[in-house]
């Protein structure tokens, strides 16, 4: 299938590797327009501008924040830049540190239609054992929570349609609980949730991730909960 017109790749990263420039290089060969990979540096400082100037002298849009705020702040910055400098275009937001390829990401967006969010889905066998037993305690709640089934709720390999960008950008949270608020937000509003199934790959057990166990498995939870009591309340009224 070929890649969609009105596509903009989002990449939000902390501490860049090499594999970004792996991944952009990549993406510039398959995308019709340089332009359309944004990337937001959530405050990583002088020790990334060397890596950023090479993608950005690629021809990509690069925003740099001060201080680092978490993912959920960079998604969200992402996403007001894209409104304002490709309004009308949909959103493949991904991640940078060597778990999505350029494969993984069209079939990602070649998914995507008119108000509907596509989820590019990891197998579960090939995710470390922490990764698994937190996916599928979360699959679970999240399911009990909503009504909903979502297979992999963590991921960060997301399509949004043109239509829910001005929306996400009001969606609370500043870390990863950001990523579970929006599934809320989905289920809340009715929006479909497709799903993808993509390889999961981790290098070194995944220890580019800046995933803080239990604090932020915390911050994933709380959310969840609120919603269930909400709704639990909403149901009861």
């Amino acid at each position: 299938m070929p890649y969609p017109e009105k596509w903009i790749v989002l990449l939000p990263v902390f501490k860049p590797g090499p594999h970004l420039s792996e991944l952009v290089t990549g993406l510039l060969a398959e995308l019709p327009e340089p332009a359309r990979v944004v990337i937001v540096d959530d405050g990583t400082g002088p020790a990334a501008d060397d890596r950023l100037a090479e993608v950005e002298a690629l021809g990509c849009t690069v925003l740099r924040l001060p201080v680092n705020r978490g993912k959920g702040v960079a998604l969200k910055a992402g996403f007001r830049h894209i409104l304002s400098a490709f309004p009308g275009f949909a959103v493949v937001c991904a991640d940078a540190d060597g778990q999505h390829s350029v494969h993984d990401i069209r079939a990602v967006a070649d998914r995507g239609e008119p108000g509907h969010i596509v989820l590019g889905v990891r197998r579960f066998d090939g995710m470390p054992p922490r990764s698994r037993i937190g996916n599928t305690v979360t699959q679970a709640v999240f399911r009990k929570a909503t009504g909903r089934t979502v297979t992999d709720t963590q991921t960060g390999l997301r399509a949004y349609p043109a239509d829910l960008i001005g929306q996400l950008c009001a969606v609370d949270g500043e870390r990863f609980e950001y990523e579970m608020n929006v599934l809320l937000h989905a289920a809340a509003t009715g929006h479909p949730i497709d799903e993808v199934p993509i390889p999961a790959t981790y290098l070194g057990d995944n220890e580019g991730s800046h995933f803080s166990g239990l604090t932020d498995s915390a911050r994933i939870y709380l959310p969840l909960l609120r919603y269930a009591l909400l709704n639990r309340r909403v149901t009861a009224d």
